[in-house]
């Protein structure tokens, strides 16, 4: 059967509506699963960002970079705004990644991704731009401090973003106790922070290191140290250290005056019981040393060092005490008037022991006889009495006799 040129026609207008309807079936599913992906980009002020957006599925649909102005930076490889900082990194249908060099503060902000499906499709990259700290400085130290006077030295720091961290050390140790104050700059958004450290000046402070250290993200791990080096003035501390702990009769002594203090002390001066030393010839000084040969009792007394500074004086004593050497080996033998004692008292206990013995046996003795004596009381008459008394005395010469 053949068709007329009509029906024909007819047939192939039917069929290309078939195929244009069945094809924009398909670029509608495809377009659902089209989306751009984009990240957050942190830069340091000054440096350079790179700002990417990826497509995975794309049917030759145009992607677009716009700034937080909504001002058009690039239109696939096309670049719509005039600023020589801005170039374009990479172009394709999957992919459109521009750099940013220089940044600056004002660079802060939200960047939009654009798919020019239907309807368009787009994804946020917000790009942080950090501002770096200037180097610290301290402030608030005058040279030299006197001992006691109170410092308060500052340490400030500016055009941080965020706000930098500040942190006190002395000699490498970290000072807790200090004030933070920070300010921000309402035009640039950046800060200003300052911080104050109040102290006693002291000796043991003078020669330390001070240091104001600035702790800050994107300093990438490498603070800025600002460093202080204290000049304290002291009056003078002073020692005496004695050559001999034992000075005998004969010997010699060394005496040495430490004395520390800043400016250092003048030459210290040595006197004895308040007053100038008194023999000249075998007590000599010599700069801080004092040296007295051949002692004897005569040197025994109070010893005096005094140095002094601009600052103040101070001294320290030390009392000489000569031992005689003989008095010494004499007291190493037997102590003979302790031993004497000792034999006194047992002598004496011994003639009270005595005596009150004899004293016993004599009073028991009589006690003895009288009970004896008694049996002639007992007797019935006078004859038998006086027998009984007879043969009482004759017992009593036997037991007298016996007895002793």
């Amino acid at each position: 059967m053949r068709l007329k040129p009509g029906a024909l026609l007819r047939f192939y207008s039917l069929c290309g509506i078939l195929v244009q309807v069945a094809a924009t079936k398909n670029k509608a599913r495809g377009s659902q699963g089209q989306f751009p992906l984009t990240q957050n980009v942190t830069v340091v002020e000054g440096g350079t960002a790179n700002l990417t957006c990826r497509v995975d599925q794309n049917d030759n649909t145009s992607l677009q970079w716009s700034n937080p102005a909504q001002q058009t930076l690039y239109f696939d490889d096309k670049k719509a705004l005039r600023d020589n900082r801005i170039e374009l990194v990479r172009a394709s249908w999957h992919e459109l990644s521009i750099s940013v060099s220089d940044v600056s503060l004002s660079d802060e902000g939200q960047y939009t991704c654009s798919l020019f499906t239907m309807p368009v499709k787009t994804s946020k990259a917000f790009l942080t731009v950090l501002g770096v700290p200037e180097k610290p400085q301290i402030t608030g130290f005058t040279s030299p401090v006197m001992e006691g006077e109170r410092m308060q030295l500052t340490c400030k720091t500016s055009g941080s973003k965020p706000a930098a961290d500040i942190r006190w050390f002395k000699n490498d140790k970290e000072v807790k106790d200090v004030k933070y104050i920070k300010e921000e700059d309402a035009v640039r958004k950046t800060f200003t922070v300052s911080s104050t450290l109040d102290f006693l000046a002291d000796r043991s402070d003078d020669g330390a290191v001070v240091s104001c250290r600035v702790d800050h993200e994107s300093l990438n791990s490498t603070p800025q140290i600002a460093m202080q080096v204290l000049e304290i003035h002291y009056t003078p501390l002073v020692k005496i250290i004695s050559s001999n702990s034992w000075p005998e009769e004969g010997q010699s002594i060394i005496l040495t005056c430490e004395s520390k203090g800043k400016p250092v002390p003048e030459p210290v001066l040595w006197t004895k019981d308040g007053g100038e030393l008194p023999d000249p010839e075998r007590m000599v000084v010599n700069g801080r040393v004092l040296s007295i040969s051949f002692l004897n009792k005569t040197d025994n007394g109070t010893y005096r060092c005094e140095a002094k500074n601009p600052i103040g004086r101070n001294s320290t004593e030390y009392v000489l005490i000569v031992h005689d050497p003989n008095a010494l080996a004499g007291q190493t033998g037997p102590d003979h008037a302790l031993i004497g004692g000792i034999v006194a008292v047992v002598v004496f206990v011994t003639l009270c022991s005595i005596i009150l013995l004899g004293r016993y046996l004599a009073r028991h003795k009589g006690t003895y006889l009288t009970n004896e004596a008694k049996g002639a009381e007992d007797a019935p008459d006078a004859d038998t009495a006086i027998i009984n008394a007879e043969g009482s005395q004759v017992n009593a010469e036997e037991k007298k006799e016996y007895f002793i």
